[in-house]
């Protein structure tokens, strides 16, 4: 399987992917139709299926455009404001598109109607996990998204994650005021500094790296809670209180 990166707005990507026939793609979270269809146009495909993980404008905005023009399946979380949805999914569906296998698991936190899509070796997870972060908690509780973390932590180490934002060298700047001593995270903040000199994309990461050096999985680490608990003067240790403090600490960064 083949994804190929998208750039949309100043920091998305639409994820264009590879399917058994060489002609059609799959197409994750278009939130523009114009770079979707440049795309489509000078690599001579068409589109299979369009998946969308939450009804955010910059992940469905340019839905209708593509589908008015190539009319396609458009599968997502149950919720009408995604009103181009010809089918919804949740928890535990499983779906075959484009002759691939398809997982779906419910991962609210950024927004209530939240889905991640997942197929081995390869996790389509939207807003809800970024590379060194994870998404603004506008619609969940800590609880959910924790939750939603802790689910996606279980899946292999080899996993490449696929979020929709360029967000990494900000989120590594972070993290390293969360774990200063992170020897890990230190190396591979300078090695998203020097791509993103280059104008680099950072992505795919993989979860046994997210899980190394993400603080948003690594709520129940002793220098994690150490540093939430340096941060707010106190906090519970359970993972919903650590997780809400640091997601605190980075929304006012």
């Amino acid at each position: 399987m083949r994804v190929h990166a998208i750039e949309a707005f100043d920091d998305n990507y639409i994820w264009a992917i590879e399917t058994n026939n060489n002609d059609k793609v799959i197409i994750v979270d278009p939130g523009e139709a114009k770079p979707v269809q440049q795309w489509l146009e000078q690599n001579s495909k068409t589109i299979d299926t369009i998946l969308v993980t939450h009804h955010h404008y910059d992940h469905t905005g340019g839905i209708a455009e593509l589908v008015k023009q190539q009319p396609c399946p458009v599968i997502g979380p149950d919720n009408p404001e995604i009103n181009t949805l010809t089918q919804t999914v949740t928890e535990g569906d499983e779906l075959t598109v484009g002759g691939i296998q398809w997982q779906v698991f419910t991962t609210p936190g950024h927004t209530l109607d939240h889905i991640s899509f997942y197929t081995p070796g390869f996790l389509f997870c939207g807003d809800t996990l970024f590379s060194g972060g994870c998404g603004r908690m506008f619609e969940g509780t800590p609880e959910q998204f924790t939750q939603s973390l802790l689910k996606l932590r279980q899946l292999p180490g080899e996993t490449r994650v696929f979020c929709a934002h360029e967000y990494t060298q900000a989120n590594l700047g972070f993290a390293l005021k969360v774990e200063p001593n992170n020897a890990v995270l230190q190396s591979y903040a300078e090695k998203v500094k020097m791509l993103r000199e280059q104008n680099q994309i950072t992505l795919p990461s993989t979860l046994q790296l997210e899980l190394a050096i993400n603080p948003f999985l690594r709520f129940d680490q002793k220098s994690v809670i150490s540093a939430a608990s340096n941060h707010a003067g106190s906090v519970k240790n359970t993972p919903e209180d650590v997780f809400y403090t640091i997601r605190q600490w980075k929304d006012n960064a």
